[in-house]
């Protein structure tokens, strides 16, 4: 999940994590460290697995809403062109749901060494994304994150009330729910159709011990839209992570020229459907 600008983060725990029974099981009194937290209460956990090497527990809280099982099919969809985690296994009790993987070398782009090097990063991170664009096939993904998809998701949410506009970026707190999803309707023509990440934020590209780009995580939004609604996300979380400056070194790592236009409405899109 992305570093947000606002009082409901992502990143990695502030304070003992605590285990929840499942993971606690699934551990079985092997070394391990919590190594994210999520604004929804999500947890992962880098463990050390029999063979001597780090398998990763993910676990996400019932109450978040989230269907792990939506990130498993898409990894085994996308591991056929891509080095993405390897599903290890799952499951789920009352608590929560959980997906086992096994590591993928590199390190986030977010660790305190790439946050230091913003250049390589960002450098990273773009040419991982347009290798992700070229080598994932558009007729045969079965999976879909269009605008149209999108939207009618947001509109549902709005009814709900589960949107708050207090949690958006500063850029946008100036609209109400319904300007903003009169805005989205009016979605900019496609530039080039490609498979998405689906959650492009800086965190989510792993690099090598030599800066370079090794692999992808978190995919449970993997699916077909325009290259500009993960372009837009991945640029603009250079900003929460590293600082201004580095939107244009990442799209030039990706080789394509700024685009205000598609960057603008697709950052709306993901206030409105993260």
């Amino acid at each position: 999940m992305c570093l947000f600008n606002d009082p409901v983060t992502s990143g990695p725990p502030e304070h003992d994590a605590r285990l929840p029974d499942a993971v606690r099981t699934l551990i079985a009194g092997r070394d391990f460290d919590a190594v994210w937290e999520n604004e929804l209460g999500g947890l992962t956990f880098a463990v050390e697995s029999d063979a001597g090497d780090r398998e990763f527990i993910k676990w996400t809280p019932t109450s978040a809403g989230i269907d792990l099982a939506r990130e498993i099919v898409r990894l085994r969809w996308a591991r056929l062109w891509l080095a993405v985690p390897r599903v290890l296994g799952h499951g789920q009790d009352a608590e929560g749901a959980w997906l086992i993987t096994a590591a993928v070398p590199g390190e986030s782009a977010v660790s305190p060494r790439w946050t230091s090097d913003p250049k390589t990063a960002v450098t990273a991170i773009g040419s991982g994304l347009r290798l992700l664009h070229d080598a994932l096939p558009v007729r045969q993904c079965p999976f879909t994150w269009s605008t149209e998809s999108r939207i009618a998701t947001a509109r549902r949410r709005a009814a709900q009330g589960d949107i708050d506009p207090a949690n958006w970026d500063d850029a946008h707190k100036y609209l109400t729910v319904s300007e903003a999803l009169d805005l989205v309707d009016a979605a900019p023509s496609i530039d080039r159709l490609v498979v998405c990440h689906g959650d492009a934020c800086a965190p989510n590209t792993l690099l090598t011990a030599d800066g370079a780009f090794s692999g992808h995580v978190d995919l449970g939004s993997l699916g077909v839209a325009d290259r500009w609604a993960d372009l837009a996300i991945a640029t603009w979380s250079t900003t929460w992570n590293y600082g201004p400056g580095w939107e244009q070194p990442l799209l030039a790592a990706y080789g394509v020229d700024p685009d205000p236009e598609r960057s603008a409405y697709y950052r709306l899109l993901w206030d409105l459907d993260p």
